[in-house]
């Protein structure tokens, strides 16, 4: 499963880059991947999920 390498804060809006190395064989769903924001710093454990769709925002590519 595909799982981005950036999501955007919800704190700030800055971009938050993933923490979590792409496991052998890649995501599954139910796993939890980390991500630290670059603005404020905070961290973020998201639940991969396959109801999770990849973003079509232009800005975020």
């Amino acid at each position: 499963m595909e799982v981005p390498d950036k999501v955007i804060c919800v704190d700030c809006g800055r971009m938050a880059y993933r923490l979590t190395i792409e496991p052998e064989f890649g995501f599954s769903n139910g796993d939890w991947v980390a991500y630290r924001c670059s603005g404020c710093g905070d961290r973020w454990d998201l639940e991969v999920s396959m109801s999770t769709k990849p973003s079509t925002d232009p800005k975020n590519h």
